[in-house]
């Protein structure tokens, strides 16, 4: 018998039924970020022939070098969404301001925030990029949105994803409905469900993180590490297949592709706060662009994210480029990490 085969779209729309109140326009902005993801994916595959890579000569608010590829992603992700009517505002990592709706458009009740292309140095070595995204709903009482529909804890969040630019294109979103995987057929230009109802192990043996920081951690980050890479006799079958320590350490330096193999396979992603770099004595990823969304996604497949002592999605946003130490990934490692933070520090 020949397997059912399922777009995104006829997807989307299934899931519609869990969300009457949304009346098709929730639906409709996920396919508009799923087809901006179609955009930026053909940029990235062709980017040497496109003459694209490289730097722009310019500095985001993070006061990191902007790729190009930056550039085209964020502008595509605006351009397909300030003027359907289904969002009041947007906020992007690359931008220092919220990004509004122009005045002649309408606005709906929904707000994106995105990283349009997390990882874009990679692109030079073609390694792995990606795009993260973050959806609310409108909660101020303007006609229009603001900083405070902007400015929610990531449990509000009515919907995250990520896109990974790889080997090939996969787009992995959840709704509050478990977590569903796509991978983009070229042939046809169209995204097919490939990863259905993805679910954390609740022990990986991966872990993920730059261990040339090893020196800036806090003892309890340094001794968790440790504790990762020691053998342990005890050792657990999954599967039949041997998982316990040492862990296997893999880092790919872009947050999206070093998180996707962890949901699939099981393990942590870790980036401490340091004090490598005084600007960022947080650490260097973003609760609204980056944390929040992944948190969203990761427990909704049976995982948890913590910034070390509480839960990320938890975390009530003072501003749009706030830093947040992130551990994420399989349920008792990230439980593990903050047991050593708060004995060690």
């Amino acid at each position: 018998m020949t397997a059912k085969i399922i777009t995104i779209e006829r997807h989307f729309l299934e899931q519609q039924r869990f969300f009457p109140q949304a009346s098709g326009e929730f639906t409709n902005l996920l396919y508009d970020i799923a087809l901006a993801a179609k955009i930026i994916s053909r940029e990235v595959n062709k980017a040497g022939l496109a003459g694209i890579l490289g730097l722009a000569g310019a500095e985001n608010i993070q006061g990191e070098q902007v790729m190009k590829l930056d550039v085209f992603a964020n502008e595509t992700i605006i351009r397909m969404n300030d003027h359907t009517g289904r969002l009041c505002i947007m906020a992007s990592e690359e931008i220092a301001d919220i990004i509004p709706i122009p005045e002649q458009y309408p606005c709906g009740k929904y707000v994106l925030v995105f990283d349009p292309l997390d990882g874009s140095s990679n692109i030079d070595v073609n390694a792995s990029v990606g795009t993260i995204f973050s959806i609310h709903r409108k909660v101020s009482d303007g006609p229009r949105g603001s900083l405070e529909d902007l400015l929610q804890p990531g449990y509000k969040q009515v919907a995250a994803g990520y896109i990974v630019y790889g080997s090939s294109t996969m787009m992995v979103y959840s709704s509050g409905q478990g977590v569903h995987g796509f991978t983009l057929d070229p042939t046809v230009g169209e995204f097919l469900l490939s990863h259905p109802d993805i679910q954390i192990p609740p022990r990986g043996k991966y872990y993920s993180v730059n261990e040339g920081n090893y020196h800036y951690w806090g003892e309890g980050v340094r001794r968790y590490v440790d504790y990762l890479k020691t053998p342990d006799p005890s050792i657990m079958l999954r599967a039949g297949e041997a998982i316990g320590r040492p862990y296997s350490s893999r880092y790919m330096g872009t947050l999206v592709a070093d998180f996707h193999r962890n949901l699939l396979a099981g393990g942590i992603f870790m980036y401490p706060a340091d004090s490598k770099d005084p600007r960022k004595p947080r650490g260097k990823l973003r609760l609204l662009y980056e944390a929040a969304p992944l948190a969203f996604i990761v427990e909704q497949a049976g995982g948890r994210a913590s910034d070390g002592t509480q839960d990320i999605m938890h975390i009530q946003p003072a501003s749009l480029h706030q830093r947040v130490p992130l551990f994420i990934g399989s349920r008792e490692d990230v439980g593990k990490a903050e047991e050593f933070i708060g004995e060690f520090g």
